[in-house]
């Protein structure tokens, strides 16, 4: 089957293509993780602790889940905020500097997270999304959404 919109093209960030940025920025943006991040942490800590073992950034599923179990075919994922769109419609306005770049660039993301998901169900796997917010503010509810679905499948 698969997903077949066409894919978003993002501009390349550099000079060349017209997008200037400080060191200072630069510094910044170089300490953004991609994993390990701290919501990842503490509920990857909450999962261990309720007994569940799990695999870290598979490889060999697409869009490497932050969390996955195989027994159970689930692929739980944890996203920043700003990184994947959340609330995109009223968010996109807000974004002042570099829009041309910023707006495509989180639009492939959000497109690429629909195709990952699309690629997981057809694998026969279930697809958790969790905000990071989600889990600063409602890890229980998170945590027991995942332990009622193993139940659910085991």
């Amino acid at each position: 089957m698969g997903y077949s919109e066409e894919k978003i093209k993002v501009p390349r960030f550099n000079e060349e293509s017209g997008f200037y940025t400080t060191k200072k920025r630069s510094k910044i943006m170089s300490k953004i993780r991609g994993t390990n991040t701290k919501p990842e942490m503490i509920f990857r800590k909450a999962l261990w602790k309720k007994g569940v073992r799990y695999r870290v950034n598979n490889k060999k599923l697409p869009g490497k889940p932050d969390i996955s179990i195989q027994k159970y075919r689930l692929a739980v994922f944890i996203d920043g905020e700003f990184w994947h769109g959340y609330n995109w419609n009223e968010r996109k306005q807000t974004i002042k500097s570099n829009r041309e770049f910023w707006i495509p660039k989180i639009e492939r993301n959000i497109q690429r997270d629909h195709e990952v998901n699309q690629q997981l169900t057809d694998m026969d796997y279930t697809v958790f999304r969790f905000w990071e917010r989600d889990i600063k503010t409602e890890l229980d509810k998170c945590i027991n959404d995942v332990l009622v679905y193993m139940d659910w499948k085991g």
